[in-house]
């Protein structure tokens, strides 16, 4: 990776071996490990290694996950919010591990509609619950630093399974308390 940075550097008018450059090949590939770490992680063995009985049939949320991923179509960041809920059906997941899989799926070449279904997916198959809803609220650099070049825009995606697709009213529930902050 670090000669195809070089090479890109050269291609795009600069001096891969200008002083402020010389480690850029080597940073960008550490970079790009990071920012793919997705790719080598099992998003289902994450849930399944943290899998609780419980009697409880009321929504569990964690809202405002941060996240940050990369668009596949510009290779340019996109980040925002993930609000992920389900309704138990006999077992809970550890709370952290549902921030876990969201940054499993962030961290990979994505789209903000397929992360979105995945994330939903994933816990859906792993939890059998009742329900589970996902929303992401997510600004991207494709549509703020070249195109369009608007600042100030939100993509914001939904996928609802179950309860949460198929009762207006557990939905509703959902969409009101991702707007409501609890920390005042």
């Amino acid at each position: 990776m670090e000669d195809l940075i070089r090479e890109l550097l050269g291609l795009i008018g600069e001096d891969p071996r200008r002083e402020g450059l010389v480690k850029t090949p080597e940073r960008v590939a550490h970079a790009w490990e990071e920012l793919t770490a997705g790719y080598r992680v099992d998003a289902d063995a994450l849930v399944r290694e943290a899998l609780f009985a419980s009697d409880g049939k009321e929504m569990v949320l964690v809202n405002d996950i941060d996240f940050f991923s990369v668009c596949e179509h510009h290779l340019l960041p996109f980040f925002g919010k993930a609000h992920v809920a389900y309704i138990p059906n006999g077992k809970i997941v550890g709370l952290s591990k549902i921030a876990r899989v969201v940054e499993a799926f962030a961290r990979r070449l994505q789209m903000q509609e397929r992360m979105t279904q995945q994330i939903a997916e994933c816990l859906h198959r792993n939890l059998a619950a009742d329900g589970v809803a996902v929303v992401l609220h997510a600004q991207h650099l494709c549509m703020m630093m070249r195109g369009i070049q608007k600042q100030n825009s939100f993509a914001v995606t939904s996928e609802m399974l179950g309860a949460f697709r198929n009762n207006a009213k557990t939905r509703g529930e959902f969409l009101t308390l991702i707007q409501e902050k609890a920390w005042n």
